[in-house]
């Protein structure tokens, strides 16, 4: 078994997709539209984006609204890459329970992840 896709549910998906493509330099998928919209990498690897109506935004740290996903990234310098995806319209939370090992920034739709060293 190979894992091929992991899909968001989001409120925008196109917004939500550029976020993660200026994150990641994956392609964005040529059949996205208004109510999906995906990113391939080389290996065929997709990263879909998905429309729901109601959509709440994960309450980290909280559970009020469980944060339903959650994804690890690893870069080479945590103080660039938090200031890059900053830019790109993340958040970051005041909690930060990494200390100086990894950082946990939010989303544009609110889904938590993680930054840590390589």
């Amino acid at each position: 078994m190979r894992l091929t896709a992991v899909t968001l549910d989001c409120a925008d998906p196109e917004a939500l997709a550029a976020f993660y493509q200026r994150a990641t330099g994956l392609a964005l998928h040529p059949d996205s539209d208004g109510d999906f919209a995906g990113l391939t990498r080389e290996d065929g690897f997709f990263l879909g984006f998905q429309r729901v109506d109601g959509y709440r935004a994960p309450d980290w740290p909280g559970q009020a609204v469980p944060q339903q996903a959650h994804f690890d990234f690893a870069v080479d310098d945590l103080d660039e890459a938090e200031a890059l995806l900053l830019e790109s319209g993340a958040t970051k939370p005041q909690q930060q329970p990494g200390g100086d090992k990894w950082r946990v920034l939010l989303d544009p739709a609110g889904h938590p992840f993680c930054l840590a060293r390589s």
